[in-house]
């Protein structure tokens, strides 16, 4: 199973991470971490240094609640963190979070190898055009609403039915669109509510019916860290929980921001499938 990231083929049998840098202030977790070129590209070096194969950066906040960004800002964030990445790390593939598809466009002509759409095009229907044009491959999120009303729009006649059919829905818009590399992400956090997330989690591996890459996204996620009575900052042990099962149940790429923590769940899962095979 691969996708082609800018004329390379990236073979994602075996998993792999995309680590996340945030250039936003109100991230929920990393919001404003990183002020400077100096932090920026220590970052990106650390995480490509611990196994990170893609970088996803973001300028638009989706956690609930996040204040709305206009294009111009989400652009004038981001463009200038994915043209210095690419100039210290040229081989680096950089996935952008974005649901807008001039924000996507404009990043693939400054080098990004991916996008990453919380929306799936819902929130912008030109985007799949967008991709399509340029032949990046596409992960598409599962969400109802926008960031601003999601966790108002959480009711399901049967959720993984209802995920699995709006999964089947966009794969064949994309299709039609002439997408040749899609990835699916179920969405955890976004229209869920704790016990669904968790339900999700319980039955991720019927989401490979979809016969695409499946990437996963709970890196310290309100749903790890209410659990555990705690706060994101101290979710990286539930994080690493999480991670393992949904390893064992069929993730293609982890979506994290420790790298380190999430290759070594990889290492030991392929590990235990080497044995059994």
């Amino acid at each position: 199973m691969t996708i082609n990231c800018k004329g390379d083929l990236i073979d994602i049998t075996d998993p792999k991470i995309m680590g996340v840098l945030n250039c936003t202030p109100d991230s929920f977790y990393d919001g404003g971490k990183y002020k400077n070129e100096t932090e920026i590209i220590n970052q990106v070096q650390k995480m490509l240094v611990d196994g990170a194969t893609f970088i996803d950066i973001g300028a638009y906040s989706s956690r609930p609640g996040a204040l709305q960004v206009n294009e111009e800002e989400e652009l004038k964030r981001i463009i200038p963190i994915v043209t210095l990445v690419l100039k210290e790390f040229p081989e680096c593939k950089i996935s952008i979070d974005t649901f807008r598809s001039k924000v996507a466009e404009a990043c693939i002509q400054e080098g990004a190898a991916l996008i990453n759409d919380i929306s799936a095009g819902n929130l912008d229907l030109n985007m799949m055009s967008v991709v399509a044009k340029h032949q990046v491959p596409y992960i598409m999120m599962h969400m109802k609403g926008t960031p601003q009303d999601m966790q108002q729009n959480t009711n399901y006649t049967n959720l993984l039915t209802d995920i699995l059919s709006y999964f089947s829905e966009k794969i064949a818009t994309a299709h039609d669109k002439k997408i040749n590399d899609l990835i699916i992400d179920p969405g955890f956090g976004f229209s869920k509510t704790i016990a669904q997330n968790y339900e999700l989690m319980q039955k991720l591996e019927l989401l490979k019916n979809t016969k695409k890459p499946l990437l996963v996204g709970i890196s310290r996620k309100s749903m790890i860290y209410k659990i555990l009575k705690t706060d994101a900052k101290n979710a990286l042990n539930g994080t690493t929980s999480l991670n393992t099962i949904a390893l064992l149940k069929g993730a293609n790429i982890l979506r994290v921001h420790d790298v380190k923590e999430a290759s070594e769940c990889i290492a030991i899962v392929q590990q235990l499938k080497y044995i059994n095979t």
